[in-house]
C-alpha cells in the first residue's frame, strides 16, 4: 500500500462510526429500576461494604482482575518517536484492542502528559486499586528502566514494559529453538546485538537468562562497539560492555566467525557480503520494521544456510510480540500475581519454544496454505493464529508465578483451567483470520461485476494491497475511472473490462466466443441468438462467463442489483456441482462462541426434507472446509414432537431422520427449537437423548428462506456481529453474491470466501 492510500485507510478506519477502536460494554442486566438499584444505589452498597471488610473481595464484585491498564507518555511511539500522549492515544487504543481480541482482558489506555519520572511513577502508582495489571508502553529509554524497575517494587500487581520484554520473550523462544535445529549451545555462542535500546537490552538480558554468556555478546549502538572504553556510555548500556574486542571494531568486522546476528535497530545496515563472514549456518534475526537490517531474500541468497527471522508477516519466522503480552497477563491475572518475574518471563520463552515443535494444528495449516508445516529452519515460533496459545503460555505462566511464590490465587484444577482458556473467546474463534491467511497463499483472480461503485473499488484497492487477490473490473471504463479518481483509489496493474464497448479487438473477440458459448449452453432453455449478445454485454453475465472460461478463477456481485439478478446468470452458465439438487447459501456469523452457520439464508423458498437434509450436507462442508466441527440444528418452532403435526414441525423431524440415516456419526438433531440448540445445559438437562445434548450447535437450518433471512437480519443488526455472506455454497465453481449495499469489510470478507473457494 503507498503512503497516501495508506494514510486515508487509516484515518477512516479510526474515524468511521464511533471515533477510535474500543468502547466499554455492561457485563450486567440493565432493564428495569430493579436492575439499576442493583447495579447502583442503593444495591451497590451491599458490594462495598464486602470489600471494606474483605479488600480481596474487589476480584469478586468487580472487574479489577480482568482489567489492565495499557500506559504511556508517548515518548517512544512506534517508529515515530516523542509524538505526545495525545498523539500516542490511537496505538494505547489498538493495544487494548488486542488484548481484547487475543486473551479477552479488558484495558483502559491511560495517556500521561510528563517526562518527569517521579510524576509518572506516583500517578501510576495511585491508580493502583483500579487495575489487575500495568501494561507501559511506547516509553524512551532510559527512562523506562526506571519505571518499570520503580513501579515492580512499589505495586502489588503485574507491571510489564512490552517494549522491552515482549520481543525479548518471543525471540528468546526463537533463537533457543534455531540454536537447536542446527545444533548449536547457547552458552558457547557468539552473538551480535545491533541497537541498544529497551528491546536490545532486555532481549540480550533474557538471552543471558537463557545460558548466553556476556563476554560472548557484542552490543552496538549508533557510535559503535559498547565497550569499557568509551565515555559516553548511558542507561543500561554500561550492563553489557565487552573488551574482548578493540573498540574501533566495526560491526562488518565482529560478524566473523559470529553464530548468531540480533537486529534491534533500523533498515539495511547488513549486506549479503557482511553476512558470508559468519560462522555456519548463522542464526540472523533482522527485526526492525517495516525495514529490517537486511531483506529476507538478500540473506538467503548470500547464506542459504541461514535461519532467518523478521519482524514482518509476509515472510516466516515473524517475531511478533502479540504471541506474548496477551497471554503473559492472562497467566498473571489468572493467579493474581503480585509481579511479573524473570521466571514467568522464561515460562512464556519455554512455552512457545515447545510449542513450536508440537505437531500444528489443521486449521493453522490451512491458515497458511502449507499442509506440511512443521518444525524447523521456516517455523521456529508458532503463528498467531495458533489457538493453542492461550492455554500453552497463559497455563506456562501462570505455573511460574506459583512456583516463584507470587501467585495469591493458585490454580487448583488445571484441566477446568484450560478448559476455561480455550473457550474464553470461543473455538474456532480464528475462522476470520484463517481465511485471510488461506487466501494470500495463493492469490487468485477475482471478477467484480459491479465496478461502478466506490464501495467495491475500495475494497477491490484493500485485496490488492493486502495480496488477498487480484481483482479484475467490470463496468463503464469512463465511469470506473472517474470513481478512482475522484475517491484517490489506486489500483495499480488492475484490468477494467467494459462487456458493453470492447475496448480493442482481442475483447471483441473474447466477447463474441463468450456469447457463442453461452448460446450452446441455453439454445434448447429458451435463449435464442438475437438476445445472446444483449445478456452476455451484462456484467453478471460477463462475470459468469469469465469464470466458466477459466478467465477469472471467481465472481463477486450482486453489491448494487437485486440478488435474483446476480443468481440466475451463474446458475445458467456455471449450474450446480454433480450431484446437488439445490444449490443453497449461508450467512456465517462471528459470535463469542465462534463462527455461527445459517442456511439457507437467500435462496430456495420452497424446500422438501430431502432438500433441507442437502442444505444441511452443503453447509456442514463448509464448516469442515474451516477446520469446525458441524454441530447442526435443524430448527423449528417444536421440540422433538411436542407439536405432532405441525407442518414445519413434521418438515424437519424427516430431514433429520434422513441425516441420521446418511451420516450416523454426524452430530445432527432435530426438530428443535433455536435456544435448545444454542444452550448447552437446556439440551442437556431435557432432552438428554439428542445427539445434540451438551453441544452448542454450529449450523442452524431452517425450515424455510423466509425465517432464516429473517434470523440472520435481525441478530446482525441487533446484536451487532460481523458477518460473512451470503456464501453461494453448491455451485461448481466459485461465485459470491454480496448482500446489497455490504460495507467495503463485508465485501473483503467475501472476496476471502471466494478466495479460499477458488483455491478448493
Amino acid at each position: 500500500m503507498d503512503k497516501k492510500s495508506l494514510k486515508e485507510a487509516a484515518l477512516h478506519y479510526h474515524a468511521k462510526g464511533k471515533p477510535g477502536k474500543i468502547e466499554v460494554i455492561p457485563t450486567k442486566e440493565y432493564a428495569n429500576q430493579r436492575d439499576l438499584s442493583l447495579a447502583y444505589s442503593p444495591g451497590v452498597a451491599e458490594p462495598c461494604l464486602s470489600i471494606h471488610e474483605n479488600p480481596e473481595d474487589v476480584y469478586k464484585y468487580t472487574a479489577k482482575g480482568n482489567l489492565v491498564a495499557v500506559i504511556s507518555n508517548g515518548t517512544a511511539v512506534l517508529g515515530l518517536g516523542d509524538i505526545g500522549p495525545e498523539a500516542s492515544k490511537p496505538v494505547m487504543e489498538g493495544k487494548g484492542l488486542l488484548f481484547k481480541i487475543y486473551a479477552d482482558i479488558d484495558c483502559f489506555d491511560l495517556e500521561l502528559d510528563t517526562k518527569d519520572v517521579d510524576e509518572f511513577v506516583r500517578t501510576v502508582k495511585i491508580l493502583e486499586p483500579t487495575f489487575g495489571g500495568v501494561n507501559l508502553e511506547d516509553i524512551s529509554a532510559p527512562a523506562c528502566f526506571e519505571i518499570e524497575e520503580r513501579l515492580k517494587k512499589e505495586l502489588n500487581i503485574p507491571v510489564m514494559h512490552d517494549d522491552q520484554h515482549g520481543t525479548a520473550i518471543i525471540s528468546g523462544a526463537a533463537l533457543l529453538n534455531a540454536l537447536e535445529i542446527v545444533g548449536k549451545d547457547i552458552s558457547t555462542a557468539k552473538i551480535i546485538v545491533n541497537g541498544a535500546g529497551a528491546s536490545a537490552i532486555s532481549c540480550t538480558r533474557i538471552y543471558v537468562s537463557l545460558g548466553a554468556k556476556k563476554e560472548n555478546i557484542f552490543m552496538y549502538d549508533s557510535k559503535g562497539l559498547i565497550h569499557p572504553d568509551r565515555d559516553n556510555l548511558n542507561g543500561k548500556k554500561p550492563e553489557f560492555v565487552n573488551g574482548n574486542a578493540p573498540m574501533e571494531t566495526s560491526l562488518a568486522d565482529i560478524l566473523k566467525d559470529a553464530d548468531v546476528f540480533i537486529g534491534l535497530s533500523r533498515g539495511n545496515v547488513l549486506n549479503g557480503e557482511m553476512l558470508q563472514v559468519m560462522a555456519k549456518d548463522p542464526v540472523i534475526f533482522a527485526m526492525a520494521n517495516p525495514t529490517p537490517e537486511i531483506s529476507f531474500e538478500e540473506a538467503k541468497a548470500a547464506r542459504p544456510d541461514c535461519i532467518m527471522a523478521t519482524g514482518r508477516s509476509d515472510y516466516p519466522n515473524q517475531v511478533n510480540n502479540v504471541l506474548g503480552f496477551p497471554f503473559i497477563f492472562r497467566g498473571a491475572l489468572d493467579v493474581r500475581a503480585t509481579e511479573i518475574n524473570e521466571a514467568m518471563k522464561l515460562g512464556a520463552v519455554r512455552a512457545l519454544a515447545d510449542l513450536a515443535k508440537k505437531s500444528v494444528p489443521d486449521i493453522v495449516n490451512m491458515a497458511y496454505g502449507d499442509i506440511n508445516l512443521k518444525f524447523g529452519r521456516d517455523y521456529i515460533i508458532p503463528k498467531p493464529v495458533d489457538p493453542r496459545l492461550i492455554t500453552e503460555v497463559a497455563s506456562a505462566v501462570a505455573k511460574a508465578a506459583m512456583e516463584s511464590g507470587v501467585a495469591q490465587h493458585p490454580i487448583k484444577d488445571w484441566e477446568a483451567y484450560d478448559l476455561e482458556l480455550s473457550t474464553r473467546l470461543g473455538k474456532d474463534n480464528t475462522l476470520s483470520k484463517v481465511i485471510e491467511t488461506k487466501a494470500k497463499q495463493d492469490v487468485k483472480r477475482i471478477v467484480f461485476v459491479d465496478a461502478e461503485n466506490v464501495s467495491v473499488l475500495k475494497a477491490a484497492q484493500e485485496v490488492l494491497e493486502e495480496r488477498i487477490a487480484h481483482p479484475i473490473l467490470l463496468g463503464n471504463l469512463e465511469k470506473v475511472k472517474g470513481i478512482l479518481e475522484a475517491n484517490q483509489i489506486s489500483l495499480p496493474g488492475v484490468k477494467i473490462i467494459d462487456p458493453n464497448i470492447p475496448a480493442n479487438k482481442e475483447e471483441a473477440e473474447i466477447l463474441n466466443k463468450y456469447g457463442v458459448v453461452f448460446y450452446e449452453k441455453r439454445k434448447r432453455k429458451g435463449v435464442n441468438r438475437n438476445e445472446v449478445f444483449d445478456l452476455m454485454r451484462r456484467g453478471a453475465y460477463y462475470g459468469a462467463m469469465m469464470v466458466e472460461m477459466g478467465d477469472a478463477d471467481a465472481m463477486i456481485g450482486g453489491l448494487s442489483k437485486k440478488y435474483p439478478d446476480t443468481i440466475k446468470p451463474a446458475l445458467e452458465i456455471i449450474g450446480p456441482r454433480k450431484g446437488v439438487k439445490k444449490v443453497a447459501s449461508t450467512h456465517i456469523l462471528m459470535t463469542r462462541f465462534g463462527p455461527l452457520f445459517l442456511a439457507d439464508t437467500a435462496i430456495n423458498h420452497f424446500l422438501k426434507a430431502e432438500d433441507l437434509a442437502g442444505i444441511a450436507e452443503l453447509v456442514a462442508n463448509v464448516a469442515t472446509t474451516f477446520n469446525v466441527k458441524p454441530k447442526i440444528a435443524m430448527l423449528t418452532y417444536s421440540n422433538f414432537g411436542s407439536v405432532p403435526n405441525g407442518e414445519s414441525a413434521v418438515l424437519m423431524r424427516e430431514a433429520t431422520k434422513i441425516l441420521h440415516d446418511r451420516h450416523p456419526d454426524w452430530i445432527v438433531d432435530g426438530e428443535m427449537q433455536a435456544h435448545v440448540a444454542l444452550n448447552p445445559e437446556v439440551s442437556n438437562d431435557f432432552y438428554p437423548f439428542s445427539k445434540l445434548a451438551g453441544h452448542r450447535a454450529n449450523v442452524l437450518v431452517f425450515p424455510n428462506l423466509s425465517a432464516a433471512n429473517i434470523a440472520y437480519n435481525l441478530l446482525t443488526q441487533v446484536a451487532e456481529m460481523d458477518v460473512i455472506g451470503p456464501v453461494l455454497l453448491g455451485m461448481n465453481k466459485p461465485v459470491h453474491i454480496l448482500q446489497l449495499g455490504a460495507s467495503v469489510r463485508q465485501i473483503v470478507n467475501m472476496v476471502g470466501i471466494a478466495a479460499v473457494d477458488a483455491q478448493g
